[in-house]
């Protein structure tokens, strides 16, 4: 048995395809078959049942699949442990970013990021959280940065901050400055979401259901995008809730549509999440101080409740 037939393995068990895996691992359709098939030979089992399309894991298969990338990725701990002696900082990092957080938080930390640490070619991709999750339970992403917690096993989350709540409530009889608001005063009924998939609609929800007044079955108008949102707020078709770091860069006339929750203010717990693994920790170290340097001066609030994407609410007290 070797890493490269555990390799060819994982592959195919990802894209259920001989020749695209084959492809994936940069060997002959041949080649893979053939050190799958002796590996089959040796355990005296069969992996993959090829008689089914797309090619499918046996029972015992789905085991040595699961083994199989515990071992892989202890193998990969020995370059990992060499480079960490070494004091190097570089190589390949593939990062996922959820979609609330991308435009609002990657352009305040990458640059500085890129420059501090030339040596780390970083990967980002844009994904939801279903994806980031299944992307890094296959190896496939090193790290992500999510709304937590989630509490998945084989995930750690590391917290890089908490971002409150901020509602967007255009034509409002009371003006921006008048004082602060109850969850309550909110009219839950007229709220624009995003749409299904994304972990901000998820909070949004479990923080209304901590009001009198929810009723899931009133929450119909959904978008793909803050901005989408704002505008159809400001014609008059509801109002909704915005990340704090969204409001930064909004025009000053709407600016003065925003309003803000009395304390403990709701908040969402943003985290830097990876495999319990910890591979690549000196570039996921690296990633944590950068962001948590550059987050601190932006958000000072001190007083916040945290709003789960699950159905579940933790308090915290934030002392930045």
């Amino acid at each position: 048995m070797t890493i490269t037939q555990l390799h060819y393995v994982l592959a195919v068990a990802e894209h259920k395809n001989f020749t695209k895996a084959a492809q994936k691992v940069f060997v002959t359709q041949p080649t893979l078959s053939m050190q799958i098939q002796k590996l089959e030979e040796e355990l005296e089992v069969t992996i993959f049942d090829r008689t089914k399309k797309p090619i499918q894991l046996t029972e015992v298969g789905q085991k040595i699949v699961q083994q199989a990338r515990n071992i892989v990725n202890e193998s990969d701990r020995i370059q990992d442990i060499v480079d960490q002696q070494k004091g190097f900082i570089g190589g390949i990092f593939r990062l996922g970013v959820i979609p609330t957080v991308m435009p609002t938080l990657l352009p305040m930390f990458i640059g500085s990021f890129i420059k501090k640490y030339p040596k780390v070619k970083l990967k980002i991709e844009e994904l939801h959280t279903e994806a980031i999750l299944e992307k890094l339970k296959e190896g496939h992403l090193d790290a992500a940065i999510a709304a937590t917690p989630l509490e998945v096993d084989g995930i750690k989350e590391n917290v890089l901050y908490y971002e409150p709540f901020v509602p967007y409530i255009p034509n409002s009889e009371d003006s921006a400055n008048s004082g602060k608001i109850d969850i309550e005063d909110l009219d839950i009924n007229n709220m624009l979401l995003l749409e299904d998939g994304h972990c901000f609609k998820d909070g949004i929800i479990n923080l209304c259901k901590a009001s009198r007044d929810y009723d899931g079955d009133q929450l119909q108008l959904e978008s793909g995008s803050f901005e989408t949102l704002i505008k159809l707020a400001n014609e008059g078709m509801g109002m909704t809730l915005l990340p704090y770091l969204h409001t930064l860069d909004l025009k000053d006339s709407e600016k003065n549509n925003l309003r803000m929750f009395k304390d403990p203010v709701p908040a969402r717990e943003v985290s830097l999440i990876y495999n319990r693994s910890e591979l690549k920790m000196q570039i996921i170290e690296a990633l944590r101080s950068t962001i948590a340097s550059v987050v601190k001066g932006a958000i000072t609030f001190q007083n916040v409740k945290i709003i789960s994407p699950l159905n579940k609410k933790k308090e915290y007290q934030n002392n930045n």
